[in-house]
């Protein structure tokens, strides 16, 4: 044990080394400064959280001057959303949030974490906003006192003012928290908070250039190298100090995702952790079921492990969770027990729970009904046709047992009063018959009791001139 702490504290030191901040007389020696970028293409969730929080760790580990945070996404999840906030707000190294490439957006939840970092910039052709929640469903609307444009004309804001019928205390509830949560990002950055309020509220939304104008973003830049060129020479606060950008001739380095945070990516997608729910199940099922087999038991365990921590990172609801696996109980009960109501019972509580098993949604976090019918539909098909081969093998006549022996013919090798030897199947057997038998003499079996055979003679049948056959 002392050899191995010793091994592993040598390795520490020599990751230190490797990623200590550059003294002065590294930097004068010419060692490039660095730029680096994370790259956050797609919906917000889980995997991002993490790229974002290992890319700022190797960022300071690294020294890098500036942190380049690339957006490209529809939305995502806000627990997800705020973590990455929670990240940028205390970074000791300034982020510019950068929309790009031409074409990409910053929607939803990547309006909020544009408008948290340091430095706004937007690639041209690209937008952001539509920053209404929608995690609890249905179609963005406005709530009463929206009207959030305090730039709009009288007839905007007479519209915003006005109730909203459709509109509920929970509706109200969400949306006023996320309007108080962008307008404070916003007056921290001093950046339009108004605007920030009218995204919200009516899901408005910017192209780079009305966003300069409405000073929502700080720049317009074309590539990294235009955006760190127009950034030079900026004041940023930075964990409660200001800083002025250097950032001429820096040297701009992409942090690649590491594999475990693309296998994040994909099994946090709940459609595909249902997916494995259900894989991981019915292998441990077939593993059960057969024992020896190996492969079922090994992919089921594995399936069921990603599935288990795939939606422990998600906002599941554990009554929906409790509801899918109670309906995959009743299909494996299905299949082996065969009884329309299990198994009609089984997919009705699947898919209820799988209705109510994200306790919030977002854009690339929506359960796929196609997905969900689908695996009802084969789980319903598994467990029927294994019930149907089941209840076939019922119905045959048993080939082993006391029950596969009766009606077995036997001949008496000796007998004494009512008990004696037999051979049946090539086997010397105890027997036992209610009437007297002799060596020789033909009987069958009518019952098993304790290994001993019971027999009775076999009747003799007349042939056609009236003798014994």
């Amino acid at each position: 044990m002392k050899i191995a702490r010793m091994a592993l504290l040598a390795v520490a030191l020599v990751a230190a080394a490797a990623f200590a901040p550059l003294s002065s007389t590294e930097k004068a020696s010419g060692r490039a400064k660095l730029a680096l970028t994370i790259d956050i293409d797609g919906a917000i969730g889980p995997a991002s959280a993490r790229q974002l929080t290992e890319g700022l760790a190797t960022a300071v580990a690294r020294n890098a001057e500036v942190v380049i945070l690339e957006l490209n996404t529809p939305g995502g999840l806000a627990t997800s959303m705020r973590e990455m906030i929670a990240d940028i707000v205390a970074s000791p190294i300034p982020v510019i949030g950068y929309v790009a490439p031409s074409g990409a957006h910053a929607a939803s939840a990547g309006t909020y974490i544009l408008y948290a970092t340091h430095l706004a910039a937007m690639a041209p052709g690209t937008n952001l906003g539509a920053a209404t929640p929608v995690e609890l469903g249905g179609p963005p609307s406005p709530l009463p006192g929206g009207g959030g444009d305090k730039g709009g004309n009288g007839e905007n804001q007479k519209n915003a003012t006005e109730p909203n019928p459709s509109s509920d205390a929970m509706t109200a509830k969400v949306t006023n928290d996320a309007v108080a949560f962008i307008r404070s990002l916003a007056e921290l950055r001093g950046r339009n908070a108004d605007w920030a309020e009218k995204a919200v509220r009516e899901a408005a939304s910017l192209s780079a250039t009305a966003a300069l104008q409405q000073h929502v973003i700080e720049i317009i830049a074309k590539d990294p190298a235009d955006l760190l060129q127009q950034a030079n020479g900026r004041t940023v606060e930075v964990a409660g100090r200001q800083d002025v950008l250097a950032t001429n001739d820096l040297t701009v380095e992409t942090l690649e995702a590491g594999g475990l945070i693309r296998l994040l990516s994909i099994i946090t997608d709940p459609n595909v952790a249902i997916i494995l729910l259900l894989v991981g199940v019915y292998g441990l099922v077939f593993e059960f079921s057969s024992p020896g087999m190996v492969a079922p038991g090994v992919v089921g365990t594995l399936a069921l492990l990603l599935a288990l921590y795939a939606l422990d990172l998600l906002p599941i609801n554990y009554a929906g969770l409790a509801l899918m696996l109670l309906g995959i109980a009743f299909l494996v009960m299905e299949a082996f027990n065969p009884t329309a109501v299990l198994g009609l019972g089984g997919v009705a509580a699947f898919l209820l729970g799988a209705a109510m098993l994200l306790r919030v949604q977002g854009p690339g976090y929506e359960m796929s009904w196609v997905v969900i019918s689908i695996a009802a539909a084969l789980t319903l098909g598994l467990a029927l046709l294994s019930g149907s081969y089941l209840w076939a093998a019922r119905k045959r006549p048993s080939r082993v047992g006391a029950q596969a022996m009766n009606g077995l013919p036997v001949e008496v090798i000796d007998w004494s009063g009512d008990q004696g030897h037999v051979f049946a199947q090539g086997e010397r057997w105890r027997a036992k018959a209610d009437e007297p038998l002799g060596p020789g003499d033909s009987a069958e079996v009518v019952g098993v009791k304790d290994l001993v055979l019971l027999i009775r003679r076999r009747a003799t049948r007349q042939t056609s001139n009236g003798g014994p056959q």
